[in-house]
Formats: C-alpha cells, sequence, structure tokens
C-alpha cells in the first residue's frame, strides 16, 4: 500500500524477505539473447558506433596521458544508461533515482581522482586552488571558494541524476492518479500527454547518462 508519494521509489518490495527492487538493475543482462554478442546486427553496429565516439570524445578530453581510463567512462555511461531506461518500464524500480546508487558511482570515481592528483601532481592540484591572475588580497577566499567547490563534485553528480530521473517518473504518477477522476472526453489527452512525456524521459535518461560520464571525465583531466 502506497503511504505517500515517493513510496514508489523506495526498495521494500520483496518476496520471502528477499528485496526485489534492485534486482532490476541486473534484469536486462538476463533477456539479451546470446545471439547479439555472437554475430552483428543494426542495433550492434549502432551501439558499436556510438561506443568508439564516446570513447574518442573522452580520449580527447583526458588527453594523450589517459591511459586507457577513457574506456571506464564509456562504461559508466553504459551502466547509467540503461538503468535510466530500464525504470521507464512501468512497475520496475529504477535505481538510478537514488542517491544510495547514483552517490555509489560518483563517490568513488572523485575520491581517487583527489588522491592520484594530490600524490602524483601536487604542485598542479594546488595552481587549481588559486587561478592565475588572482590578486594577492583574494587568494585565501579562492582557496576556500575552490576547496568547497571540488568537496561538493560528488554530491552535484549524484543529487543531478538522481533528481532529474525522479523528477519525471513523479509527473508520470501524478498524471496517471488523476485518470480514474477525469471524464472520457479527457482521458484521450491524457494518454496523449504521458506519451509525450515518456518521450522525454527517453532523452533525459540519455543526456543524463552523458552528463555524468562527461563531468566525471572533466574532473578526471583535471588532475593529469
Amino acid at each position: 500500500m502506497m503511504t505517500n508519494l515517493f513510496s514508489i521509489f523506495e526498495p521494500s518490495s520483496s518476496i520471502f524477505s528477499l528485496s526485489l527492487n534492485w534486482s532490476s538493475t541486473f534484469l536486462g543482462i538476463i533477456f539479451l539473447p546470446w545471439f547479439f554478442w555472437a554475430s552483428s546486427s543494426r542495433w550492434l553496429f549502432l551501439w558499436m558506433k556510438t561506443y568508439h565516439l564516446l570513447n574518442k570524445e573522452f580520449k580527447t578530453i583526458l588527453g594523450p596521458s589517459n591511459m586507457g581510463i577513457s574506456f571506464i567512462f564509456v562504461s559508466l555511461f553504459s551502466y547509467i544508461l540503461f538503468n535510466n531506461l530500464l525504470g521507464l518500464t512501468p512497475y520496475t524500480f529504477t535505481s538510478s533515482s537514488h542517491l544510495s546508487m547514483t552517490l555509489t558511482l560518483a563517490l568513488p570515481l572523485w575520491v581517487s581522482f583527489i588522491l592520484f592528483g594530490w600524490i602524483n601532481h601536487t604542485q598542479h592540484m594546488f595552481e587549481h586552488l588559486v587561478p592565475q591572475g588572482t590578486p594577492g588580497v583574494l587568494m585565501p577566499f579562492m582557496v576556500l571558494i575552490e576547496t568547497t567547490s571540488n568537496i561538493i563534485r560528488p554530491g552535484t553528480l549524484a543529487i543531478r541524476l538522481a533528481a532529474n530521473m525522479i523528477a519525471g517518473h513523479l509527473l508520470l504518477t501524478l498524471l496517471g492518479n488523476t485518470g480514474p477522476f477525469l471524464p472520457n472526453s479527457l482521458i484521450t489527452i491524457l494518454i496523449f500527454s504521458q506519451i509525450l512525456l515518456l518521450l522525454l524521459e527517453a532523452a533525459v535518461a540519455i543526456i543524463q547518462s552523458y552528463v555524468f560520464a562527461i563531468l566525471s571525465t572533466l574532473y578526471a583531466s583535471e588532475v593529469n
């Protein structure tokens, strides 16, 4: 029984005391046919083309010393995109709308970037705290601002993804709950608006996956 609007995003569904909500993250792998990987197809060609374009873009941002780390961000994009699109399936728990997942993705990346930068490029990291041309009087304030900006990065990454995914789902839920109370003349308009909103959510799922991956790549490029 739904006690409030946000309870649809709570991982509480279970069978025999086994939580099933988070298992939706891995459901798509079960339904992928084996020949999707064994033989060429238009979908596979489209995905490989996207894969190579993203890898090329991430390598350009990271520079010549990326050491193959661009594949990590392509995999990150694929993982988030898969979860975002899977969340559009009816009666499926959207794991990417929870901070427990998004922060788990963002925080280890940020910590690894910071540790790598301060251990291997200490002087370069200090230079980032004081932008070039900053007056001497403003240097303490700039250090404070830049330090705060760096600290909140994983939080902004996690909240941006979770908030964008949960906002559309809440709107779909609100519109869907008004259906039984609408006259028959407005049902068609409601269904049409739901379809348009679902298409918008699909676009948001792709865009947010790309934004998360590209921002993580930019953060990684700053410590090189």
